[in-house]
């Protein structure tokens, strides 16, 4: 296969291949030598990556070009030395993630509009959370399981198992459950209303489309063009009955930074109209991202074709 092959399947196929122990490898690599030694040994591995990835590093490059025109030039262009920041900041990324399921607390965090999500879940009420990928969420997980949350993160990939597996032998306390989702049927809506009824918090991704379902989408206006956006967040929060929050998280220089919004004290589906009722919902969070995005240019991973119909840059 190509390295261009990629460029037109679907996300969640491509590149998990030996994950699972390559982050246990960098976490290795991090408890022999400390940061130093990891950071030296990540560059000629990002640059690699960037060099012989083409299609991740043209979907970087689209994602800073358009980012770089709707900031009016306040952040970073897509230059090659910029889409080599931005995959090195996911690299950084991945570690931050191992220290997190590792059970380590050693975390400069700060918390927006937490208090009444926390308040909720000690009354036993639970909600739907949604997220994007960005910034590093197990860190908020860490955070979570400290104040008593059971966290359950709905997840589009068919290697939940084995994350859970992962999980599990780094931190055998950790409060964090991966559930793989590929299509929300019964089965699943039932378990999660359970969980919700027990006061558990259920995370799931605002910013990738799923797996088999193209009707589960919709097109919104997201850093100057059109891109797809799953409806399944809004949709899964109307049918638990349940309170919606966002959740948007990014590094700065004096910690990590989470930013918690109320979206709705109950998602109410018009059966005429499904649409109607997720249009506003979906664009306030894309709205919300946008503004992150402003703030931490270098840390919303997706290095796909977000932009589909559109040509993406070139580097």
């Amino acid at each position: 296969m190509s390295h261009d092959a990629t460029s037109n399947r679907h996300w969640a196929s491509i590149g998990e291949a030996g994950f699972t122990s390559g982050m246990r490898f960098l976490l290795w690599l991090h408890r022999i030598g400390g940061h130093h030694l990891f950071r030296l040994a990540l560059y000629p591995v990002i640059f690699w990556y960037v060099v012989m990835r083409r299609a991740a590093r043209h979907a970087s490059a689209d994602y800073l070009a358009r980012l770089h025109a709707h900031s009016g030039g306040s952040t970073p262009a897509p230059r090659f030395a910029n889409v080599f920041r931005h995959f090195m900041s996911f690299g950084q990324n991945l570690l931050d993630k191992l220290r997190a399921w590792s059970g380590e607390q050693d975390w400069a965090v700060h918390f927006t509009g937490q208090d009444e999500l926390l308040d909720m879940a000690r009354q036993g009420r639970g909600a739907v959370v949604v997220m994007a990928h960005m910034g590093n969420l197990e860190v908020s997980r860490v955070i979570g399981a400290l104040h008593g949350l059971r966290i359950n993160a709905l997840v589009h990939t068919r290697h939940a198992q084995r994350f859970n597996t992962l999980l599990k032998s780094l931190n055998p306390d950790s409060g964090l459950q991966l559930m793989q989702v590929g299509a929300l049927d019964p089965a699943t809506a039932m378990q999660l209303s359970a969980k919700v009824a027990a006061g558990e918090i259920i995370m799931i991704a605002g910013d990738r489309v799923p797996l088999d379902d193209s009707r589960a989408t919709l097109r919104l206006p997201f850093l100057g063009a059109e891109a797809d956006f799953p409806i399944g967040p809004y949709v899964l929060a109307g049918l638990l009955r349940c309170p919606l929050f966002g959740m948007l998280t990014s590094e700065q220089a004096d910690g990590h930074h989470f930013r918690i919004f109320r979206m709705a004290d109950e998602v109410r589906l018009d059966r005429r109209d499904r649409m109607a009722s997720v249009r506003p919902l979906a664009q306030a969070f894309v709205q919300q991202l946008e503004t992150e995005c402003h703030t931490a240019p270098l840390q919303w991973f997706n290095f796909f074709p977000f932009w589909a119909s559109v040509a993406p840059a070139r580097t």
